[in-house]
């Protein structure tokens, strides 16, 4: 349906210079098979963008904002097109033509549309993206049998769908640009800071994360049962201090030092003694360490920037270390976690 509305898309906006837009990619927890809440799921596409024609995007680093290093801007440049004025058809150079030939015979550039200060406009893009799937749904098969409506988010594209019987699914579009040829991208989606400016694009392992339990998927064992951990996981920490991603850390850094084939069945129980025992051991200490960031024992076939590896890993829970409300607080909510766990393997709720 999303690959649909690309396609659709890029028809309605072919003679502008607007991002272009490349195949989505599924992530998230609905896509990597452990959703905590069944029948409440949403499903998450990363749209990756490349610049259009006679642009160009250049990631800029954070300098002015008090945010994580690992977020930052994207800066659109023009670029000279006239030697591919012929491959290029009608286009006008935009560094070489003057302001009133190109207000007169194209349309305006992306710097002019979706930028604040030569740079990508999280909102601006947001909002353009929300207007082209209303101009374009009625060109995608599945409008016959769903019902649209566009949500108004800030820095995504929500959508929701209803069907013929009353079903109703949720589908989040962000978007992204990719770092380099890795399986990281800059991203819409909000960073962990309370307030994230409209310029700024967080960077994002959701591609990495995805591709990461596809390929523990593609090894393990057909009774393996490292999903329902970590489904499990995830569903006994809502509401708590630990959230799902959390959860999915421990996860992912158990399941790359444990062998795939102690994930089966059999050991289920225990796979979520060392989950919890892990996650009690982070909690001692006030940390939990990042998994792709500082990772030494990352596998070979994910593609990461250079600096990853020895980059100091981001600790998740540094909070603690500053807030003593908030650790006795994180430490009632791992009691009760436990409890949750003990009650839903014993009695199954």
């Amino acid at each position: 349906m999303v690959l649909g509305f690309c396609r659709a898309c890029d028809w309605v906006f072919k003679d502008t210079f607007s991002p272009v837009l490349q195949t989505p990619i599924g992530v998230g927890s609905a896509f990597e098979g452990w959703s905590p809440r069944e029948g409440d799921t949403v499903y998450r596409c990363l749209i990756p963008m490349t610049a259009p024609r006679g642009h160009s995007f250049h990631v800029a680093q954070n300098t002015r904002w008090n945010l994580p290093s690992k977020v930052s801007c994207i800066r659109v440049k023009l670029e000279c097109t006239c030697w591919r004025e012929q491959e290029f058809g009608n286009m006008l150079c935009f560094l070489h033509h003057s302001e009133d030939e190109l207000s007169r015979r194209q349309e305006p550039s992306l710097l002019r549309t979706m930028c604040t200060r030569s740079y990508l406009d999280v909102r601006k893009v947001s909002s353009w993206f929300q207007q082209l799937v209303k101009l374009s749904w009625k060109s995608v098969p599945h409008s016959i049998s769903w019902q649209l409506k566009v949500l108004k988010t800030r820095r995504s594209c929500m959508l929701r769908l209803i069907d013929d019987i009353g079903s109703t699914l949720f589908v989040e579009m962000m978007f992204g640009v990719q770092q380099g040829d890795t399986d990281i991208f800059l991203t819409s989606d909000y960073s962990e800071a309370p307030f994230t400016p409209d310029i700024v694009w967080p960077q994002s392992c959701a591609v990495a994360e995805m591709k990461f339990f596809r390929n523990i998927a593609a090894s393990a064992q057909q009774d393996s049962f490292h999903l329902g951990c970590m489904q499990l996981c995830a569903r006994v920490a809502l509401g708590s201090y630990f959230t799902s991603y959390m959860m999915k850390t421990v996860v992912m850094h158990l399941l790359n030092t444990i062998p795939l084939e102690r994930w089966h069945r059999r050991e289920f129980s225990q796979r979520m003694d060392d989950i919890m025992e892990y996650l009690r051991l982070c909690l001692r200490k006030k940390r939990l360490e990042h998994f792709w960031l500082g990772n030494e024992r990352m596998p070979e076939e994910f593609i990461l920037p250079p600096d990853f590896q020895t980059s100091r890993p981001p600790n998740l829970m540094r909070d603690l270390a500053k807030d003593g409300d908030q650790y006795t607080q994180a430490y009632t909510d791992f009691r009760e976690l436990q409890d949750r766990l003990t009650r839903m393997l014993t009695f199954g709720n």
